[in-house]
């Protein structure tokens, strides 16, 4: 496991509220945090949040607010300065994450793409949003 001083996202005190939250609720995985981002979504890539039990080898690691977070080196690249905040709104509730790597995303925020990767604006059309949140 490589550590680092430098944090690859930063995550807002209600996010970090909310991880803690669900790792209460969850001690079997509740030692840290793994943020990743995997090919998919209606822009090429989607991001995803679990609860780990450990690191991996190989993984980038910090400590943000009491919480030990995992990345692997692919996705530190795509979401190098990246903030996760959770938001409450009449529409739902959930983490949103602001990553300044993303030249466009779905509508929902779920799905993005970057300058070298992910669907080019005419595949998004044809294919729709495939998350269900009606925008691209």
């Amino acid at each position: 496991m490589q550590s680092s001083t430098q944090k690859i996202v930063t995550l807002s005190p209600l996010a970090i509220d909310r991880v803690k939250e669900f790792m209460a609720k969850d001690k079997e995985h509740a030692n840290g945090l793994r943020i990743f981002v995997a090919p998919g979504g209606c822009s090429g890539y989607q991001y995803g949040m679990v609860l780990e039990s450990d690191a991996k080898s190989d993984d980038i690691s910090w400590s943000e607010g009491g919480i030990n977070v995992y990345m692997d080196a692919q996705s530190a690249k795509l979401m190098e300065g990246a903030e996760i905040d959770f938001v409450e709104t009449v529409q739902g509730s959930g983490f949103k994450i602001n990553n300044p790597n993303a030249v466009s995303s779905c509508g929902c925020g779920n799905s993005f793409h970057t300058a070298e990767g992910g669907h080019s604006h005419g595949e998004e059309e044809e294919e729709g949003c495939a998350c269900g949140c009606g925008g691209h």
